[in-house]
């Protein structure tokens, strides 16, 4: 029997300092009604002063681990999706690993922007698949605050911090787990949304920069259609979807591309209000919030999707 990989656990993490709408506009030109109108968002979670990218993901990853009760040495593979690194190098994945005490496990980072998570989960269900491992952890994290320009009020209202972390392992349950996954990117539209700086370029990180007309054009597009494909590839069509968990980046693009998939707003999962759009992150927080709240049962078709700077976009089809 061919051997599958499945999510049998979720944990997620957000900074205990919240800044409100309210609080912005203090800072910026800009009113609470003005960010719901156009981006759902009301609050967002923002790390502390010596809170690091890995503490993110220690937290998340110990909470999945929690909720798998097993041990972090059971581990053979962690993968953290991340744009906001807690250095260059090493990868975050692998202080993760030195926190966890996952001695017996390999450890990379992933960098796809917002698309990450969903790059990071095929990733490792290609792993499991091939046979190499057989329990995963899959982990998007990020500290987006330290890379936001907060003078911007056309960006820094949209982004937060926080973690989410799924726990992948093998299955040869016919009716669970990871089906299909469809990833795509186009280096062409890089300068649509990017950061300002790099090692390369100026030896500073530089802040995000975004042509938000453009993204939410390209977002709407890019998610609907990778989303068809995915389903396409499994012999499945929109009407199968149980649940569909979106990067949680704007309320009117999940809006948009739900409309454009023909789901009603029962089968959406959206808590961009909650903590904003936290890159990686967003997906592993809302599948947790999905997961810890009853809302996914047993058999359901769950579609993950994000799109991200690179552009990169992509979706992961799975049966819960």
């Amino acid at each position: 029997m061919k051997i599958k990989s499945k999510i049998t656990a979720t944990g997620s993490y957000l900074p205990k300092k919240i800044v409100t709408n309210q609080d912005l506009e203090k800072l910026v030109d800009t009113t609470n009604e003005w960010i719901l109108e156009r981006t759902g968002i009301s609050q967002r979670h923002i790390v502390a002063e010596n809170e690091l990218t890995s503490d993110l993901a220690f937290a998340a990853a110990k909470n999945a681990l929690a909720d798998a009760k097993i041990s972090a040495e059971e581990i053979e593979m962690i993968i953290v999706a991340t744009t906001t690194p807690d250095l260059t190098f090493p990868a975050t994945a692998t202080t993760l690993q030195a926190k966890l005490g996952a001695k017996k496990a390999f450890a990379f980072d992933i960098q796809a922007v917002c698309s990450g998570f969903v790059f990071a989960l095929n990733c490792a269900d290609n792993f499991i698949k091939s046979g190499q491992v057989k329990n995963a952890l899959v982990i998007g994290a990020e500290s987006l605050s330290r890379i936001v320009d907060w003078n911007d009020r056309n960006t820094c209202v949209l982004f937060g911090d926080g973690a989410g972390a799924v726990l992948l392992q093998a299955t040869n349950e016919e009716n669970s787990g990871i089906i299909a996954c469809d990833l795509h990117s186009d280096g062409t539209l890089n300068n649509i949304l990017k950061t300002s700086g790099g090692p390369s370029l100026n030896q500073k990180s530089g802040f995000i920069e975004m042509a938000g007309k453009e993204v939410f054009k390209h977002a709407i597009d890019k998610m609907s259609k990778s989303v068809l494909s995915a389903l396409s590839k499994v012999g499945l069509t929109t009407k199968d979807i149980d649940l569909l968990i979106p990067h949680q980046a704007n309320l009117r693009i999940l809006n948009a591309v739900a409309a454009r998939l023909e789901l009603p707003e029962e089968k959406i999962i959206i808590t961009v209000q909650n903590h904003a759009n936290t890159s990686a992150a967003s997906i592993p927080l809302a599948l947790d919030y999905a997961n810890r709240n009853g809302k996914i049962k047993k058999g359901d078709v769950v579609v993950l999707e994000a799109l991200g700077g690179g552009l990169t976009w992509g979706s992961v089809v799975l049966k819960w």
